[in-house]
């Protein structure tokens, strides 16, 4: 039979720790709080302990983590506030559901922050979905919740990424991004100062969905989990706009002393996070918390998940002035509470005393923290071994970079992309397709540049390696639109922390990310863990998402991927090596992964950005695209493709010829400049010590690539283009 506590999701040791909290047996609603407070979605007890590994702080952090979102200084008394979260459970159970809130959960976390969003990103994973009509539904369903949501608001989603593989069939990820733009005088933190300070409830009333979704979140998937919907919220993008700019106008009146989203777990995490940020004790009546359902039980409104809500701490005396602000905006505001100094968060129903615990014991500080034994997975050693002698070469080359090119994870992705509003605002200077995003910062000279990146084959056959990898990644995306890159948010999603095996790939990773960003000096600022992602077959390939801002200074000399002008030469920056090891040639073509991947030289990685960077701002480079997933031939392809501009190439190397095209080797980058900049830029390569080769130049219909004098590829850039462009809508269809 199953044990109270265990209904809830504890353990009978942390059970017994609450006995020693509370000093009694709790009841049914704190037994619930503990629940929802204590579970790794809303605690990180299984991952808190290895954040030291990540550089959180530097001269531009002016917010780390542990508030609702991270801030990052750009100069001129301007911030970008971002975070990234992860909606995977939900999504897997009612996919536009699961989607849309995530999108309104994330949006809320920046301007709770007193933050205008300014834009919105994703990150999907989803099954095999060559084979799966299930996969095709989610894919479809978790689209829409995404368009639905953003569109309506009114932020324009702007960057993302989709993959696909069998590893995450049953369990797909959708991780939601937002950035938001606030001067530095206005930022604002959730923290309950000023005791007597009164606590007002605004937005939407609660209902009894996303009950317990913390707590689901934090288990694995099983076949009872479409019976969860309930867990599910249920979101309102008009609702989230009028409560957005209400509170936005609140902050503008000097009344408001804190602010905080209710998320997962709802009030009793406001209440307790809120309260252990500020004087300490918190006091509220559930009576007065607006309900849209009759009979709703104390534990069903502190647990609810209902979308569209926050959670104010007004300055006592100013809550009419509130309450008239709120109101206009066709919203409810009522004050539920107090603000109080004896440490407690105590819950009336009317005059009767429902909940009475220590603030701090139901918050991350007082939640149980874990040291898990972990162990190298047996696969680990021997998918290094790759016997590449026994790979036969392609027959034909056409053919196989065609297969690339319209492969799920390699194909465009303007299936998805054209169902999003990304230029609404019309700050959106280089849209979806590119290496990044950049957005114009009305008012000023100055852009950002946003991405979201992460090879999980990597992170699969090396946590630490591929980690790292990620981050690089989206390092070179940002400085190849002319970015210097500031700071990370990572949403971090792997298996059950309590398999060895599992919690050695997340120990691995949290590793990798922490060296490469304080090798790039891009501090982790904000995050999410997601763990649990697996079904009772099988976990998902480790996916620690970095998503990652640069600032640009002068918007005009921002740079993007697609060859330009006929006649414009064609450099190769970096080594390529033969290493195929995790590549998407191997997976795809031969249906191999395994092999050890592409190795990482932060030195020379710092120096081609470096290089990079001052060439764009010379003036020197008309593109400037990285080479990643595919190699240098996809690469090439992906820079013919927006003009239809073809490109002759000639390569002479050792390698294998299949090596030279398709391997993805780090730290490489194909750049184009005028035959006038040639010589200045030449200069610049030898000043810095830049490898590099001319490899051609762009012209033609075609992408004709020469090896050691033999035509080895040559394809009409329009058909590669037809094809890649609607090979995504054919797997849909």
């Amino acid at each position: 039979m199953t044990k109270p506590y265990e209904a809830v999701g504890l353990t009978e040791k942390e059970y017994k720790k609450i006995v020693e909290y509370l000093g009694r047996e709790p009841n049914e609603l704190e037994l619930n709080m503990y629940g929802v407070m204590w579970s790794e979605h809303c605690s990180y007890k299984h991952s808190r302990a290895l954040f030291r590994h990540f550089p959180t702080s530097g001269k531009r952090v002016l917010q780390g983590p542990g508030e609702n979102a991270g801030i990052i200084d750009i100069g001129d008394n301007l911030a970008i506030v971002m975070k990234i979260e992860s909606h995977n459970h939900p999504s897997a159970v009612e996919p536009y559901q699961g989607a849309a809130t995530g999108v309104g959960g994330i949006i809320r976390d920046i301007f709770a922050m007193g933050a205008r969003p300014i834009a919105l990103l994703n990150s999907l994973r989803f099954g095999d979905i060559e084979n799966s009509e299930r996969v095709k539904y989610l894919v479809d369903g978790v689209v829409a919740g995404i368009a639905g949501y953003g569109n309506c608001i009114g932020i324009p989603t702007v960057a993302g990424e989709v993959y696909f593989h069998d590893s995450y069939n049953g369990n797909p990820l959708v991780n939601a991004m937002c950035v938001g733009i606030i001067e530095h005088d206005k930022i604002f933190r959730g923290n309950a100062s000023g005791i007597g300070n009164s606590v007002m409830y605004v937005g939407a009333a609660t209902g009894r969905d996303g009950m317990g979704g913390a707590s689901f979140a934090s288990v694995e998937l099983t076949g009872e989990s479409e019976e969860k919907k309930s867990a599910v919220q249920v979101g309102d993008p008009f609702m989230e706009k009028l409560l957005l700019e209400a509170c936005l106008e609140l902050l503008e009146t000097g009344s408001i002393v804190g602010l905080q989203d209710l998320g997962a777990a709802g009030l009793t995490s406001a209440c307790c996070e809120t309260a252990t940020r500020g004087e300490g004790g918190m006091e509220i009546d559930v009576l007065k918390v607006p309900r849209r359902e009759k009979g709703m039980l104390p534990v069903e409104v502190m647990i609810s998940e209902s979308q569209e809500r926050m959670f104010l701490i007004v300055e006592k005396g100013r809550e009419e002035e509130v309450k008239r602000i709120v109101e206009k905006w066709g919203l409810h505001a009522v004050t539920i509470g107090k603000v109080t100094g004896n440490g407690r968060l105590i819950v009336r129903e009317g005059d009767k005393i429902v909940a009475d615990v220590p603030a701090y014991s139901l918050d991350s500080s007082g939640a149980p923290r874990y040291y898990r034994e972990y162990e190298e997975p047996e696969y680990y050693s021997e998918l290094k071994q790759l016997d590449l002698a026994a790979i036969p070469e392609p027959g034909d080359y056409n053919k196989t970079l065609m297969e690339l090119l319209t492969s799920p994870n390699l194909c465009s992705k303007e299936w998805v992309y054209r169902q999003y509003d990304h230029m609404v605002r019309t700050s959106t200077v280089v849209k979806p397709g590119s290496d990044a995003a950049v957005l114009r910062i009305r008012g000023t000279r100055k852009g950002i540049a946003l991405t979201t990146d992460c090879n999980s084959r990597y992170c699969y056959l090396d946590p630490r390696a591929g980690s790292a990898i990620a981050v690089t990644e989206a390092a070179r995306n940002l400085v190849c639109s002319g970015a210097k890159p500031l700071a990370v948010t990572d949403g971090l999603n792997f298996g059950s922390p309590e398999k060895p095996d599992r919690f050695w790939q997340f120990r691995e990773a949290v590793t990798g990310i922490g060296e490469a960003c304080r090798e790039l000096d891009t501090p982790v600022i904000s995050g999410n863990v997601s763990f649990y992602n697996e079904t009772e077959t099988q976990a998902i390939y480790p996916t620690p998402i970095i998503g990652m801002v640069g600032v640009i200074e002068d918007i005009d000399k921002h740079c993007t991927m697609h060859f330009k002008d006929e006649g414009d030469i064609i450099i190769l920056l970096g080594e390529t090596r033969d290493e195929p090891g995790g590549s998407e040639y191997l997976a795809r073509i031969h249906g191999l992964e395994r092999g050890v991947v592409p190795r990482l030289n932060f030195g020379l990685e710092k120096k081609l950005q470096a290089f990079i960077l001052s060439a764009i701002e010379k003036g020197l480079l008309k593109s400037a695209h990285d080479i990643s997933e595919g190699g240098l031939a996809v690469a090439m392809a992906e820079c013919c493709m927006e003009r239809e501009l073809g490109a002759k190439v000639q390569l002479e190397t050792p390698l294998r010829t299949d090596a030279v095209l398709f391997s993805e080797s780090q730290s490489r980058f194909i750049i184009t400049c005028s035959p006038e900049k040639l010589v200045e830029l030449r200069q610049l390569m030898a000043q810095q010590e830049i490898p590099h080769e001319i490899l051609g130049e762009v012209g033609g219909e075609e992408l004709k690539i020469d090896v050691n004098g033999k035509n080895i590829v040559v394809l009409k850039v329009k058909d590669m283009k037809e094809a890649w462009r609607g090979a995504f809508g054919c797997l849909m269809s």
